[in-house]
């Protein structure tokens, strides 16, 4: 299990240090929805949070606000689709997610907030947080 543990937290910060070039409201904003993901996958579900997360991108990711949804929600279905991941390999984890059986999509879920416990630690330690002008 440390192992696992080991290999999200690396995923994880993999991730924040691949924006790194991206511009600061950027960052900011996907921060921000970084924070927010966690709470909708308890409340809503795996499935629920990443459909929200992409219609919020839309079909073309123009702009930072659309990309910063395209690139968290992208990163999670990585996550997820990685060689021992819970559904390896898939092209489209949307599919994965509506299509697996109820253990599949409980371990999903969970796999997801284990990521994502990380990921919001490395977002808020290396990110700036979204201003308000």
């Amino acid at each position: 299990m440390r192992d696992l543990e080991r290999e999200r937290a690396a995923d994880a910060l993999a991730k924040v240090k691949a924006l790194e070039k991206r511009p600061s409201s950027f960052k900011a904003r996907y921060r921000s929805y970084v924070d927010r993901l966690g709470a909708a996958v308890v409340m809503n579900g795996l499935g629920q949070a990443l459909a929200t997360e992409m219609a919020a991108a839309g079909r073309d990711a123009d702009g930072e606000d659309k990309a910063a949804h395209r690139t968290l929600a992208e990163n999670v279905c990585a996550w997820l689709s990685r060689p021992d991941g819970v559904y390896p390999g898939a092209e489209d984890v949307m599919h994965q997610i509506t299509s697996s059986d109820q253990d599949d999509y409980l371990r999903a879920q969970m796999e997801t907030l284990a990521w994502l416990t990380w990921h919001k630690k490395f977002c808020r330690a290396s990110l700036p947080k979204e201003c308000d002008t």
